[in-house]
């Protein structure tokens, strides 16, 4: 059954939430209305307590402190909050002929050619000198401008249709259009004269019009963008997708339909006897690398902080019994079965749009290579908690064996001796611009997430 309040929060979550900073933003709003406080201002944490710890405005984990000793472990959900996107260069502007571009790197697994010709929205942050920092949203409001990466018509793209998909686009022309200026032939005179003094180098005249623009809404500079970080990404909102207004259409669902619905879930169960957890990471789409991602010491050091204000004296064996003793759901998505391409998947081992949660006990590819491969005995006690709670669930793979694969976060989890098992939703259109998703899973791994919380 379809919970409809809880689908209209996650679509406007996915509107409003499409890079990291924002998601952690939007989390921690969520989880203050909901009574969690700030870890780092804590000076105890007793039994109860509901807190939460963030890293670098980019990384968050809320914890609910159960009745038990820590040191018996916590029911966690770990989700990912980044997705694949264009980031902006650190010399990004740049001017041929009378268009101006914005110079790109892709970030996480893209077909680059899905990236052309689309309306695209930046979003992110610029950070200045001076110590302040300047928030960048362009391309969401009906007034605002969008962007664009420009195409090759049919009519002159004989020898880029011939080629290999891969080769339809390079990475290095993934350049976004910024605007385009012809000057006026006064302009083009005093340009020329100016070009011609000797130590004089005019900018182009189409750049420093953006430039311009940049230094009077938000004061930017341009040696500012060296200390940017500016997402390119899709813009417009989340929509219904379908007649039956069954399945939804946004971008960033991989991983943003696990980490909403964990959230939701973690503020949602009250605390019990286990300490339960809720932790969503960046980095995951580019192998969970740097400060804020799971291969990082990220979540030793915020169960660290935490055991620290909660047990009487600190110590470290608590902290590796603690993890050692959990159980964790890698929340993430997964390939749903495509009719349309039916033969990259074995379909009795597919997931399916509508068919509920997906438990995936292996990702990795073609051998399980970097798999996390699930115990069968916290398999069997996770099925028996969802059959009492009713949640409908299906077991999957991402596709055929020699096709190719995927990974989570699961077997960064694993290292610490946890029981680790992938769930999440399916996903049709995965790392595309625009994904899809089914509305019922959505409800059907709320349900599973709060169920687990409780077991």
């Amino acid at each position: 059954m379809i919970n409809e309040n809880l689908v209209a929060e996650y679509k406007d979550f996915l509107s409003n939430a499409k890079t990291e900073r924002e998601c952690v933003e939007k989390i921690i709003e969520l989880a203050e209305k909901a009574g969690y406080k700030n870890l780092e201002k804590a000076k105890k944490v007793k039994k109860g307590d509901k807190v939460y710890i963030s890293k670098m405005n980019k990384a968050i984990a809320l914890f609910n402190v159960g009745s038990e000793s820590i040191s018996k472990g916590m029911n966690i959900l770990g989700a990912h909050i980044d997705s694949p996107r264009l980031d902006a260069k650190q010399n990004p502007l740049y001017e041929k002929e009378n268009i101006t571009y914005l110079n790109t790197h892709y970030y996480g697994g893209i077909k680059k050619y899905q990236w052309t010709a689309l309306p695209l929205a930046i979003h992110g942050i610029v950070c200045k000198t001076d110590g302040t920092s300047v928030n960048v949203v362009i391309g969401e409001s009906e007034d605002d401008p969008v962007f664009c990466i420009s195409d090759i018509l049919p009519h002159l793209a004989q020898d880029q249709m011939s080629g290999k998909a891969a080769d339809i686009i390079k990475g290095e022309d993934l350049d976004v259009i910024m605007g385009s200026y012809v000057a006026a032939e006064k302009e083009e005179k005093n340009a020329k004269e100016k070009t011609e003094k000797p130590g004089k180098k005019e900018k182009s005249a189409g750049k420093k019009v953006i430039l311009n623009l940049l230094k009077e809404k938000y004061g930017i500079e341009e040696a500012d963008f060296q200390s940017a970080e500016l997402e390119v990404v899709p813009a417009g909102k989340a929509r219904d997708l379908g007649l039956d207004r069954s399945l939804i259409l946004s971008y960033g669902q991989d991983d943003r339909s696990c980490a909403f619905t964990s959230l939701k879930a973690m503020l949602d169960v009250p605390a019990g006897k286990r300490t339960t957890c809720c932790i969503c990471v960046d980095k995951e789409e580019i192998g969970s690398v740097g400060a804020t991602g799971m291969a990082s010491f990220l979540f030793d050091n915020m169960v660290s902080e935490l055991v620290d204000k909660l047990e009487k004296d600190y110590s470290e064996l608590t902290v590796r019994r603690a993890l050692s003793n959990s159980n964790m759901l890698s929340s993430d998505v997964n390939s749903a079965f495509d009719p349309m391409n039916a033969g990259l998947y074995d379909k009795e081992n597919s997931s399916s749009l509508g068919g509920g949660a997906v438990f995936n006990k292996y990702t990795g590819s073609r051998g399980k290579s970097g798999a996390s491969d699930a115990n069968p005995e916290f398999i069997a006690k996770l099925r028996g908690c969802m059959d009492s709670a009713g949640v409908k669930y299906q077991m999957a793979e991402l596709g055929k064996v020699d096709q190719g694969g995927g990974g989570t976060i699961a077997y960064h989890a694993a290292r610490y001796g946890m029981n680790v098992l992938d769930a999440g939703v399916a996903v049709l259109s995965m790392h595309a611009p625009w994904e899809i998703t089914s509305k019922e899973d959505i409800s059907q791994i709320y349900e599973c997430y709060k169920a687990f919380l409780k077991m």
